[in-house]
């Protein structure tokens, strides 16, 4: 178990994270979310003494990274894949750690088979592609056969058949009952591997909940219904006291009753449905809507067409029309940097 009680860290003005308390069990695969700059690589960092809180703590199993003996063998974390010397081969990477933490030099070659890099165990690192180095970080994470495992951004650089199999290693390093704590910002693939999540935004907790309660509770869902006989449908529904929202395709949204009850209520009326189904929102657009607030850095992109009209939060290019019409001739995305060069 890994207990953040209180956790801050301030670079000089800088407040990178604020107060976070919350608890990392073990059984399942927690998601550790937040936008870029809410302070989850520092949270990673203070969690195994790289980084000293400014106020706060961290215990795993009741004590402070810095006191574990043989660390290794307790927690296992990938934080930065390139953290190696490149001039090692990956056997020779992986043995000096199993070394230094009292680790049996047979298990290096078991790890280098389980991540898929026995062909290459004597190249050096500095020759790998990201993926390879995601894999030899995540061997390095596995040595010692820790009850706790630390990712950040495991899926970094993995082509689909690493992407799956990193997925399926997580949840069932977590079905054996040891803690598995993964950042990332793929949202649909921390969908299909996490259970709970943890939530930050700006340094601050904003949700430390399950998956399903998380998407349930930042995000509207209803039933959609598409019937030929829409008139009389509605007519059942307001019979029943259930409002109905008509779409501009035709369809039926009905908000707080169950698909079951709706289907049941059409079938006693003999009513024909071409349509009944649940619509839950993604885990991107439920993250989307809790974090809007806690947003640190905005992208802005170009409109298609080489519209200069501004996006949303956008400060106008200095060629846009000023009624928001269409782009002057030679205008658009870029032009003013085209004009200059050729100037």
């Amino acid at each position: 178990m890994i207990e953040l009680q209180g956790l801050t860290k301030r670079y000089g003005e800088k407040l990178a994270v604020d107060g976070l308390t919350c608890t990392v069990r073990p059984g399942i695969v927690t998601g550790f979310l937040g936008p870029n700059g809410a302070g989850k690589s520092t949270t990673m960092r203070m969690m195994l003494d790289l980084d000293r809180p400014t106020h706060g703590t961290v215990l795993i199993d009741g004590q402070h990274y810095r006191q574990l003996k043989d660390p290794l063998r307790t927690v296992g974390a990938l934080l930065d894949a390139k953290a190696m010397h490149g001039g090692r081969s990956a056997y020779n990477h992986l043995l000096c750690l199993a070394q230094s933490n009292g680790i049996p030099r047979a298990r290096v070659r078991e790890v280098l088979d389980t991540v898929g890099l026995t062909a290459v165990a004597k190249k050096r690192s500095k020759g790998f592609s990201l993926g390879m180095g995601q894999r030899l970080g995540i061997a390095g994470a596995l040595l010692g056969d820790p009850q706790i495992l630390m990712f950040d951004e495991p899926v970094n650089g993995l082509d689909p058949e690493g992407i799956h199999w990193i997925r399926n290693l997580m949840k069932n390093l977590a079905a054996q009952g040891r803690t598995v704590f993964v950042s990332s910002h793929l949202m649909s693939e921390m969908a299909l591997t996490a259970d709970h999540l943890i939530v930050i935004g700006q340094g601050r907790l904003l949700a430390d909940t399950s998956m399903a309660d998380f998407i349930r509770q930042n995000s509207r869902s209803y039933v959609r219904l598409r019937s030929p006989e829409i008139e009389r449908l509605l007519d059942v529904l307001a019979g029943a006291g259930i409002t109905a929202v008509t779409t501009e395709d035709g369809h039926l949204e009905v908000d707080g009753t169950e698909s079951a009850q709706l289907g049941e209520l059409a079938a006693r009326h003999k009513l024909v449905l071409h349509e009944l189904s649940p619509q839950q929102a993604s885990l991107e657009e439920a993250f989307m809507q809790l974090t809007a607030e806690s947003v640190e850095y905005h992208a802005h992109s170009a409109p298609p067409g080489g519209d200069p009209r501004p996006v949303a939060g956008a400060d106008a290019p200095p060629d846009a029309p000023p009624d928001g019409g269409a782009a002057p001739p030679g205008g658009g995305w870029g032009a003013d940097w085209r004009k200059k060069k050729g100037s």
